[in-house]
């Protein structure tokens, strides 16, 4: 076990045997719920108060010294780079069973590549089954590993992500298998959990958002982790804040790959 993970509360552990094997044979876990409804009810009040500060920015992406504007999402509202909004959001990337689980997905070489919210809105949010990565990779050989944190019930009503077991293990993607990648695929499984819990997810495995047939958005955020010799979606090294560098811990700050 890697000296930073350990400091921030990993051991051998921290997954069972059984948990383990789970999400390499299907390529998703549910490791629970990991966010009392008090915090939750914090992070809800922290994601308003963003969203109405950012305004028309809300989702904007980080690049060459600037915000410059994420083409918009049609159905969803976003927010990005939450590492340096917030203390509240520090758990996303440092807690230890994600990690834990992060870490067997990539052989035990992680760091944070986003920090991000999406939340998809009343009569939108499908998405075409996809996977996180631009090409096929080789059995074991995986580059990168997602974390959906549920700020809201998930239910195929409103628009729960689906995922399909195993595919992660089948060496190539659907667009390149699938006539129409939106179409329901057989065994997929859409993810039915209370507000709170937390889905690992190997991000090669197929996934995508359904349509949220609910009054209300389905919020999440993810904490999106790749191996330590891939780029990250966002250079934390380049964006940090001073204030975020200098209120987390070394560890963390090996997480995010800024020193």
């Amino acid at each position: 076990m890697k000296n930073y993970l350990k400091n921030l509360g990993v051991t051998e552990d921290t997954l069972t045997i059984s948990e383990k094997q789970f999400l390499d044979d299907n390529g998703y876990l549910n490791l629970g719920k990991l966010l009392s409804d008090e915090l939750l009810n914090s992070i809800r009040e922290v994601i308003g108060s963003l969203l109405i500060k950012e305004g028309a920015l809300a989702g904007a992406e980080l690049m060459d010294s600037k915000y410059i504007r994420h083409p918009k999402e049609a159905g969803a509202d976003r927010l990005a780079d939450l590492v340096n909004k917030h203390s509240i959001f520090d758990l996303f990337y440092t807690h230890p069973k994600v990690l834990a689980a992060a870490a067997h997905v990539l052989n035990g070489s992680i760091k944070l590549s986003s920090l991000n919210y999406r939340a998809a809105i009343p009569g939108s949010g499908l998405q075409n089954l996809h996977v996180d990565w631009h090409e096929t990779v080789e059995l074991g050989d995986f580059k990168v590993c997602n974390s959906i944190w549920l700020l809201d019930d998930f239910s195929k009503e409103n628009g729960a992500t689906r995922i399909v077991p195993g595919t992660h293990l089948f060496g190539d993607l659907p667009q390149n298998v699938l006539t129409d990648t939106k179409e329901p695929y057989k065994n997929e499984i859409i993810i039915d959990a209370p507000a709170g819990s937390v889905f690992i997810f190997n991000s090669h495995v197929w996934h995508g958002g359904t349509t949220n047939n609910s009054n209300a958005a389905r919020r999440a955020i993810h904490s999106y982790f790749c191996r330590r010799d891939q780029p990250q979606q966002i250079d934390q090294k380049r964006y940090i804040t001073t204030e975020t560098r200098e209120r987390i811990s070394e560890d963390a700050r090996y997480i995010l790959d800024i020193d």
